[in-house]
């Protein structure tokens, strides 16, 4: 019922009954947040059709825009940096009350300014970190920390850009400032950064060059503040 109720009042009634914390001109849609608790930074937009399923602690940082139609369900924590965006129509979930091997910890996090575009699936029945200004880019990637009951976390590093169709397995690491390619199914661990990751399974293709600065280190959204990048180095003085 709150959910269709106009934004001043919406905001009032989740803050004084469900003891939300909502931040200076925050815009809510027409949004389920069923969340154990719920923080919203300043200027955050959430989309119509946004859904918070049986979530346990959620944050939203200032600036975080989280488009239409966007499913969130179960799991003990999701954050929310600032500047972060989801578009539509993705899903993150992580499985109620899962029979894994071990103490999986169901915990997503999304980096300051990182970006996660159109129709992915992200499972975080373990851990899953994307970081500062990385970009789920394209349509149909999907991250899975669990393979029947074994699982394991996944972490995408800082400035990376992840293509359509691209499948991450349990375990999996992506290092800061690299590029996987569009399809690549990612099996292993990275380390080096600055690489052009690809193929099925996935390996190290090439050091990336200089044209390749703009896809990882260009901004995810105009209104991001301004900030120092990293360089890629000079390929010849690199090893991969």
């Amino acid at each position: 019922m709150t959910a269709i109720l106009p934004g001043p009042l919406k905001r009032a009634v989740f803050r004084s009954i469900f003891g939300f914390r909502i931040g200076r001109r925050v815009k809510i849609g027409l949004a389920l947040l069923d969340c154990a608790t719920l923080s919203i930074g300043d200027d955050a937009r959430v989309g119509h059709g946004v859904a918070f399923v049986r979530t346990g602690a959620v944050a939203v940082g200032d600036h975080v825009r989280i488009g239409p139609l966007n499913i969130f369900r179960g799991g003990e924590s999701i954050t929310m940096a600032e500047y972060s965006e989801f578009l539509r129509l993705n899903v993150v979930n992580a499985i109620p009350d899962n029979d894994c091997y071990g103490t999986p910890t169901p915990a997503f996090s999304l980096g300051a300014g990182a970006v996660v575009t159109s129709s992915h699936w992200i499972d975080f029945t373990d851990r899953v970190s994307i970081g500062r200004r990385s970009i789920i880019g394209g349509r149909s990637s999907s991250i899975w920390t669990h393979n029947r009951r074994r699982s394991a976390p996944v972490s995408i590093g800082d400035y990376c850009y992840v293509g359509s169709e691209v499948r991450l397995g349990p375990g999996t690491a992506v290092p800061d400032c690299s590029i996987v390619g569009l399809g690549s199914v990612v099996l292993s661990s990275f380390n080096e950064p600055f690489t052009l990751i690809a193929g099925s399974p996935a390996r190290v293709i090439r050091p990336l060059k200089e044209t390749d600065a703009e896809t990882i280190f260009g901004k995810t959204r105009p209104d991001l503040p301004d900030e120092p990048v990293p360089t890629i180095p000079r390929e010849q003085e690199r090893v991969v």
